[in-house]
């Protein structure tokens, strides 16, 4: 049984789907602590928070990129998958913050795209700042 969980792409597979289910888990969470409806606003057309939201996917994913890279376990991956996550998420918290003239969740919402993309480039920088650090 043990050569079952050492084959490739076995091993690839299990990978992608642990990766894809904690990113609809992070997405969720993600969307408990936004004051938009993600998924109801890009259905809308709300640009920017497509580019937000794709900043987060593409986030996660890469912070998830690095974990597999660097960790041969499954469970390994799992565990520093979380703990990018909730640094991204803490980071998500931080850039709120910092800008107290006004808020970004408001702004995304409104469709302001120099928010959004900001947003965006936040989360997929860092996303390769937390990545390295994981390893």
């Amino acid at each position: 049984m043990s050569s079952f969980w050492e084959n490739e792409i076995v091993k690839i597979a299990a990978n992608f789907s642990v990766a894809v289910l904690c990113m609809v888990v992070f997405l969720a969470i993600f969307e408990l602590v936004t004051k938009y409806k993600n998924w109801e606003e890009i259905q809308k057309g709300n640009v920017a928070v497509a580019m937000a939201t794709g900043g987060k996917i593409f986030g996660i994913a890469n912070i998830f990129r690095y974990a597999l890279h660097h960790h041969e376990s499954l469970l390994a991956m799992i565990g520093w998958g979380i703990y990018g996550f909730i640094l991204l998420l803490v980071a998500y918290f931080i850039y709120e913050f910092l800008t107290p003239k006004f808020n970004i969740d408001e702004e995304i919402a409104k469709d302001n795209r120099a928010v959004g993309l900001i947003s965006m480039v936040i989360s997929i920088g860092l996303s390769f700042v937390i990545g390295e650090g994981i390893r």
